[in-house]
């Protein structure tokens, strides 16, 4: 991870992590099925969530499905399953309303 400069108010420094990693997100490739809006969540609030994750990880006893729990851009969590197709490419086919089985019991809904 790039180091911040200190000197920079904290909104400056978030502001150029957040633009580092919003160009690293639109540089790798994200193709998406169908059954990932089948729950009504937008290919916008998926982006958001890759960009704000609490957790992302390949899932115990598989070989290329991960989960990502992330944010919304109302501050809801939500959960993506994806496979990565290569080192550039993503493939997200699911995305609903977290469940709170894949919650930290530290996160609540601001709904």
């Amino acid at each position: 991870m790039k180091k911040v400069n200190s000197c920079l108010p904290i909104a400056f420094q978030l502001a150029e992590i957040f633009a580092r990693d919003y160009t690293l997100l639109m540089d790798m490739g994200i193709t998406y099925n169908k059954s990932a809006f089948k729950h009504g969540v937008t290919e916008t609030d998926i982006e958001w969530a890759f960009l704000h994750p609490i957790r992302n990880g390949l899932l115990p006893d598989y070989a290329n499905k991960y989960l990502l729990i992330g944010f919304d851009r109302r501050g809801n969590p939500i959960e993506i399953m994806y496979n990565r197709i290569d080192d550039e490419q993503l493939n997200v086919f699911h995305a609903m309303k977290c469940r709170k089985a894949f919650l930290p019991h530290d996160v609540h809904y601001f709904e």
